[in-house]
């Protein structure tokens, strides 16, 4: 990943006079989606560039050690490597950017990616995922335990209550306790953006979690009714940009949930290219949340290279 964020001090009165024009960034998002994207040769290299951006997820009750090992296994060889060598890209080191899974199974994940020989770094969530409905102190807990087994990244969710209420300084206060409870680890903030109940929150909420030390914002959980949608991201990206303009701190973005095709993940770095330059289009600064994402864009980059497109036992780890 990039350098830390160091944070800054909360800055409550550019917070208070922020006001998102939210007619204009859904018109903004529709003109995006109406545009047509890259082909052909251009379109399977920017479809293995997001898949060099995935964290390859999985947040399943029925998790288990031998899905885990599957998992890191997949994140080691997402594309098949017939399919690479067709394209001379088989000697890149195209792998995905992390795994992520609950705090439970980071050992499973840390000892897989090991027995394989592979340096992907183990993300975890925690905090109380996906809703924060838990005391501080077990919150602060779940990220030392996720730590000390061997995460590399965090994924932390933020209380909702304190941004629909207007407690700007408690959720300044508690992030930068998640912040110091990670160590080295670098920290994803989930701001939840379904549940913010407006677009000025979405930036207010954006730029407090930047302010408090955020190595990256993402989107979403993956468990509320609306996830990752384009005029978040839009608002999301604009609030990097400006806390970037601001302090000279770069912050990475991570959408998840909902990102299931590859022309979602065209649409997503397009995006972040169109915002944000060149330099947020890799895994330092750019992530992308999903568990099935990746299935899809295999399928497409299998289509480039044949002609045709993939039965389902052509993929079988797909």
């Amino acid at each position: 990943m990039s350098a830390r964020n160091p944070g800054t001090e909360l800055d409550l009165g550019s917070i208070s006079r922020v006001q998102v024009n939210q007619p204009a960034v859904i018109r903004h998002a529709e003109q995006i989606q109406s545009r047509r994207t890259v082909k052909k040769d251009w379109q399977a290299a920017w479809l293995l560039r997001a898949v060099t951006c995935i964290d390859l997820t999985t947040l399943s009750g029925d998790d288990t050690p031998s899905n885990i090992h599957r998992l890191c296994y997949k994140a080691k060889h997402p594309i098949r490597e017939d399919l690479l060598r067709a394209m001379n890209m088989h000697d890149k080191g195209i792998t995905t950017a992390a795994i992520c899974v609950y705090p439970a199974r980071v050992a499973d994940a840390v000892k897989a990616l090991k027995t394989a020989g592979c340096n992907i770094p183990v993300a975890s969530v925690a905090t109380g995922f996906p809703a924060a409905q838990t005391s501080l102190k077990t919150r602060l807990e779940e990220i030392r335990v996720a730590v000390e087994d061997g995460a590399k990244e965090i994924d932390i969710v933020i209380n909702r209550t304190l941004v629909l209420t207007g407690q700007w300084e408690g959720l300044y206060e508690e992030i930068r306790q998640f912040r110091q409870a990670c160590g080295d680890a670098h920290m994803k903030t989930i701001l939840a953006t379904g549940e913010l109940g407006s677009l000025t929150n979405v930036y207010k909420a954006s730029m407090v979690a930047m302010m408090a030390g955020s190595d990256f914002i993402k989107t979403s959980t993956g468990k509320e009714a609306v996830n990752a949608t384009l005029p978040v991201g839009i608002v999301m990206v604009r609030a990097v940009r400006d806390f970037y303009w601001k302090t000279g701190n770069k912050v990475g973005f991570k959408p998840a949930g909902g990102i299931r095709t590859a022309k979602d993940a065209l649409t997503w770095l397009i995006l972040m290219k169109e915002e944000l330059g060149d330099e947020w289009l890799k895994s330092d600064l750019f992530r992308l949340g999903a568990s099935t994402l990746l299935s899809d864009i295999e399928r497409q980059i299998y289509h480039h290279v044949t002609g045709r497109y993939a039965a389902y036992h052509d993929l079988p780890m797909a």
